[in-house]
């Protein structure tokens, strides 16, 4: 039997715990049967990660030394969560938890609210969207639909990095955010937006993990019982945990190490959600003992995908890609990738259902064939296309384009303009019927050049930019056309898609299809300017680009076509080019295919118990962080700045002067060296702390907030040195 991503619907239930372990192969064996201690699986795509887990998982409980009750295992959405479990029950491992982080956060928290704060827990807001309008009105700041929902992104946002919202404005511009309106209000509607909850007695969805996290950090006694409730532990999709969600996996745990964590940063493509790899890269600094495992065993995908989903990431740059797997695939061959250059766009979707309707004719599934894009608002052109050939679809991770509201709210406008056109203003210097359109719908927030940025207001622009393209093309192919006709058009099309479309083809942009796999892959308009989009500006930027695009060629099992078109519009300047994340990879293109090497190869790697060398300092390994309390007054500290310091802000000061400018001045020099804000380096509360504390040696330098591990390994030695009086290693300013 063969290692296998697939299963059949009904497998026979394992007879026995080592039939749990019957297929998997020696990589994935490693990990079910790597019970003990912290276990760290770094899973490229397609190696049957989550076979390896629930297997290790099944396997723990069949043979007893896991008792299913005291496993919670968490992943990022209810499909996956519900996965999991499916597959526990087929290997015959029942009563296991299996929930993503805010479902396990809220059942804890619903049980322990009338113990710890008492009464009911408030009701949970839907949406928040109406709430931001409200602190939107509070404050004054006109929003349209489209900033409401990017206001709420950067709530969001806030809320899992932890940052309150007098911080917003530096957290901002330090992860290169760009923010909807000027962060001065953003911040101003975060805080009214706190306020408004605290007056209607809701919380919303970030709340759950926040108040779980409050109530673990501030009563021992309810932590203990969770802690003997739960005492091994399984995280997936590792490389998407946010800061908030990583404190409370650390709550959790205690100060145990029973924990499992599965990811790959190549995958790491939800950054802007506050998602970081980094608790993923670090855990074998912050575990030591770890027992490292790499699946690189691809299962998924004919070795023709996976020599591109190699090429692509061996021209990546960054922590990411010093990480990166190289795939081995363990499948027959089958047909190199297909690369198509089409002169426009629509020719571009044309040819993608052309395609299609050869392949359904040889008796290809159309459930197994999909078509991924970069943004929601590429799959007008597609669903079009497709229902112009009759073959049905279903659109995935978005609202159909004739459902989205602006789009509907545009058609409104359109169809009044059709019917009183001529007692509007605005189409007395329209002259033909693409300007018609534009007059229209530049009431509607269509504009010639697309908005700064990304988000909702970027995706409604290219929703009403469609509908402009779509009136070209129409007054092209029909000559005199008048805006009736084109509203009669797009009713028509608006009814074609309401089609069956449960064995359709799957339209989906790159981030829905996150998770998922079909024989047939289509990757369209992977042109510059879309793939990297345009608004990728920095390495970090475009290198999570380069990820997304990788996430998209690992969906395809046997077949991948890959398209571009030189220009949008038919006629139009063919001023496009191939994305260059194709140079070196497809024919014809030069270049080189990467910068030589290769990625990490499959394998075990077991660590040692007790402590790591960062140049010629002992790192301690790192202990689980107990409820931060003023070391003056022993009260419980929730604000940053706060722990940072470790004493409330009103308690009394015994900071050393003279230490924090030396430090403030080594600050100074490591931040022009680095070409960063001095904050980077270390935040001026957390040189206050240093200057408070003096540290003597490295495990007191480790413990103060805002040091970290990865400060901590970088400049401890000179913070070390400085605190005793000593040059910082010839770092001091001057030299």
């Amino acid at each position: 039997m063969t290692a296998t991503t697939h299963s059949t619907l009904f497998p026979q239930v394992p007879d026995s715990a080592d039939a749990v372990l019957e297929g998997l192969d020696p990589e994935q064996r490693e990990v079910a049967t790597a019970l003990h201690g912290p276990v760290c699986v770094l899973a490229g795509a397609g190696t049957g990660k989550t076979r390896a887990i629930t297997h290790r998982i099944a396997y723990g409980v069949r043979a007893g030394i896991l008792q299913p009750s005291s496993v919670l295992a968490v992943t990022f959405t209810n499909r996956a969560a519900g996965e999991m479990r499916g597959r526990l029950r087929q290997l015959g491992a029942h009563g296991v938890q299996a929930r993503t982080f805010h479902s396990a956060a809220l059942r804890q928290l619903q049980y322990f609210w009338p113990k710890a704060i008492g009464g009911s827990l408030p009701r949970i807001v839907d949406r928040k969207i109406q709430l931001v309008a409200d602190a939107a009105a509070v404050c004054r700041i006109r929003l349209d639909r489209g900033e409401l929902r990017d206001a709420a992104a950067e709530i969001e946002w806030s809320k899992v990095t932890q940052t309150v919202p007098a911080d917003y404005a530096l957290a901002a511009a330090k992860a290169g955010r760009e923010a909807p309106r000027d962060p001065a209000e953003i911040a101003q509607l975060y805080a009214a937006y706190e306020d408004l909850k605290r007056e209607r007695a809701v919380i919303d969805f970030e709340d759950v993990l926040l108040l779980t996290v409050a109530v673990l950090q501030d009563r021992h006694d309810i932590a203990e019982q969770v802690r003997a409730q739960y005492q091994h532990f399984v995280v997936d999709e590792y490389q998407d945990v946010s800061p908030l969600q990583q404190r409370l996996l650390e709550l959790w745990l205690g100060e145990r190490d029973n924990l499992c964590v599965v990811g790959d940063a190549s995958q790491t493509i939800y950054s802007f959600t506050g998602a970081t790899p980094d608790h993923l890269l670090d855990f074998r600094t912050r575990h030591p003992g770890a027992t490292v495992v790499k699946l690189v065993r691809d299962y998924r995908s004919t070795p023709q995908v996976v020599h591109l989903a190699n090429g692509l990431l061996a021209q990546a740059r960054g922590r990411a890609a010093d990480h990166r797997l190289e795939l081995v695939s363990q499948r027959d061959p089958g047909p190199e990738p297909v690369y198509t250059e089409y002169t426009d766009e629509p020719a571009e979707a044309e040819g993608a259902a052309r395609r299609i309707r050869e392949l359904l004719d040889a008796g290809v599934p159309a459930a197994e064939i999909a078509v991924l894009f970069r943004t929601n608002g590429q799959s007008e052109t597609y669903e079009q296309a497709l229902a112009d050939v009759g073959i049905p679809y279903q659109l995935r991770g978005a609202e159909r384009f004739f459902d989205r509201p602006e789009v509907r709210k545009a058609g409104i406008a359109l169809r009044g303009a059709a019917r009183f056109g001529g007692n509007d203003a605005l189409l007395e210097d329209a002259v033909d019927l693409p300007s018609q359109v534009r007059a229209v719908l530049s009431g509607e927030g269509w504009t010639p050049q697309p908005p700064a940025g990304s988000g909702a207001v970027r995706e409604r622009w290219e929703s009403l930019a469609a509908l402009v393209n779509l009136a070209q093309d129409f007054s092209a192919a029909r000559p005199g056309a008048t805006l009736a006709d084109l509203v009669a058009e797009l009713d028509e099309r608006a009814n074609a898609q309401h089609a069956p479309t449960v064995q359709g083809v799957t339209l989906a942009s790159l981030h829905s299809a996150k998770g998922l796999e079909w024989d047939v892959v289509f990757l369209v308009g992977v042109a510059e300017g879309m793939m990297p989009i345009t608004y990728a500006r920095t390495e970090e930027q475009i290198e999570e680009e380069r990820r997304l695009l990788y996430v998209g060629v690992t969906r395809a099992r046997e077949r991948l076509h890959v398209s571009w078109a030189l220009s949008r519009s038919p006629g139009g300047r063919p001023n496009r080019r191939p994305s260059r994340f194709l140079d070196g990879l497809r024919p014809g293109s030069g270049g080189t295919a990467g910068r030589g090497g290769t990625g990490a190869v499959g394998g075990v790697e077991r660590g040692v118990p007790g402590t790591t060398v960062a140049g010629s300092i002992a790192v301690p390994r790192r202990t689980q962080r107990i409820p931060a309390r003023c070391r003056v007054c022993g009260r419980t500290l929730t604000d940053a700045g706060e722990m940072k310091l470790m004493r409330c802000e009103d308690c009394p000061s015994d900071m050393d002067e003279g230490l924090y400018e030396r430090l403030r001045s080594w600050r100074a020099v490591q931040a022009r060296r680095n070409g960063q804000p001095a904050f980077c380096v270390f935040t001026d509360k957390t040189l206050m702390a240093i200057a408070e504390t003096v540290p003597e040696e490295a495990g007191e330098l480790a413990r103060i907030p805002g040091v970290g591990m990865r400060k901590f390994t970088r400049y401890g030695a000179d913070v070390l040195a400085i605190c005793a009086g000593q040059d910082p290693g010839g770092d001091a300013e001057g030299d």
